[in-house]
């Protein structure tokens, strides 16, 4: 099966549209700590969850820096939900690595919604046809509407070396456990799964390090050009446009309040009459500006590559980090400065700006995007050391 593709600024247009609905749900999520149903399947009627999806599948197999716009616009509705998106395009986008006969299984699912994980945290003992697995992963966004998940484990057997493994498992042969409550993306849904006792068939296993590689299992996704690199790289692309909409979010929050406000003990009756709000302003804008330059050089040269099926140095893989980094930092700095300008009314929970503060300063705070660890590993290569970590 396959379908009309749309362009990129079809989706984007697409994405923007659904801001009105995602905005009218985003304090539900954030009190009930996952999406709401109306908004996910909003989201699978716009075709949001097909852009990893092979064609043959349905899919649009769009580019990376489509997944970068797409995911700034619904992150100018609701950081949470952009972020469950987001997330589900990478285990997506992994599933496509596996065999064939795999993903006939996985995507038979219309709109599939696969969530994921790369913590090892859990450990696979071998046996006839496969594997048996028990463990328990955290921060699995999107948990609650996924139908599969992206498993890590450390297979250990009595006669190999302990290897770890990635492996793709039904939600239903998983536990939920509810246990997401934080300050941050709190409608993402981000609870912990566990497997106990759970049988993987031995074709729904793949190496780890073949996935963190881009050499996948797939015959028939050889051909496309998305499914043709390393997945750090991909799945930094795929994370930032979140980032960059939370950034836009704080702009459209700040400018459509000031009209209204004063600053209060001093004689501006509007603030934006004075010249520390025209700096303030400025300041985020342009931090913003750089956070999208950052968002689009790493989709661009992912694109470049993947299109080139060109090899990956070190170096622009750590860059490619680098370039996350980036966007996080300077859309969090954007924010504190817009949210710093919104005064005290700004902390009631039905102005907008308090939640983005928290949303932006959570994904900040995530392994993975962390700009201080992003920027060591990118100085650390620069310096011709070796990377420290197999995540690059």
């Amino acid at each position: 099966m396959t379908t009309e593709v749309p362009t990129r600024a079809e989706l984007v247009q697409r994405a923007s549209e659904l801001a009105p609905l995602i905005q009218q749900h985003a304090a539900w999520a954030e009190e009930n700590r996952r999406i709401s149903d109306e908004a996910i399947e909003a989201i699978a009627a716009a075709g949001m969850f097909r852009l990893r999806t092979p064609a043959r599948y349905g899919g649009y197999e769009v580019d990376t820096r489509t997944l970068v716009d797409v995911a700034a616009q619904l992150g100018r509705a609701d950081g949470s939900t952009s972020w469950a998106a987001s997330v589900y395009w990478i285990p997506t986008w992994m599933a496509c690595q596996f065999p064939d006969q795999v993903q006939d299984e996985v995507f038979s699912t219309p709109d599939v919604r696969i969530c994921g994980t790369l913590s090892p945290t859990a450990m696979a003992t071998p046996v006839d046809g496969g594997v048996v697995v028990n463990g328990k992963w955290g921060f699995i966004s999107g948990a609650p509407h996924a139908h599969w998940q992206e498993i890590v484990a450390i297979q250990v057997g009595p006669d190999t070396e302990p290897m770890p493994i990635i492996a793709l498992v039904p939600m239903s042969d998983l536990i939920i456990v509810d246990d997401w409550y934080t300050s941050g993306l709190k409608g993402t849904g981000s609870v912990s799964t566990v497997a106990n006792e759970v049988f993987v068939p031995q074709e729904r296993i793949m190496p780890l390090p073949a996935i963190l590689q881009g050499q996948g299992a797939s015959k028939l996704n050889a051909k496309s050009p998305i499914y043709n690199a390393p997945l750090l790289p991909v799945a930094s692309a795929s994370s930032v446009g979140t980032v960059l909409g939370l950034g836009l979010a704080a702009q459209d929050a700040f400018l459509q309040r000031l009209p209204e406000r004063k600053i209060s003990y001093t004689t501006y009756d509007s603030q934006g009459d004075a010249p520390l709000t025209h700096l303030q302003v400025s300041d985020a804008s342009m931090k913003i500006d750089e956070a999208e330059f950052h968002a689009h050089r790493l989709a661009s040269v992912v694109d470049t590559k993947c299109a080139e099926r060109s090899e990956w140095s070190i170096g622009e893989r750590a860059k490619a980090r680098a370039d996350m980094g980036a966007v996080c930092k300077l859309a969090k700095d954007a924010v504190e400065i817009l949210s710093s300008a919104s005064g005290g009314s700004s902390i009631y929970s039905d102005v907008p700006m308090q939640r983005i503060s928290r949303d932006v300063q959570a994904i900040n705070l995530h392994a993975l995007m962390h700009p201080d660890t992003n920027s060591e590993l990118y100085g650390r290569i620069l310096c011709g050391k070796e990377p420290n970590t197999l995540y690059i």
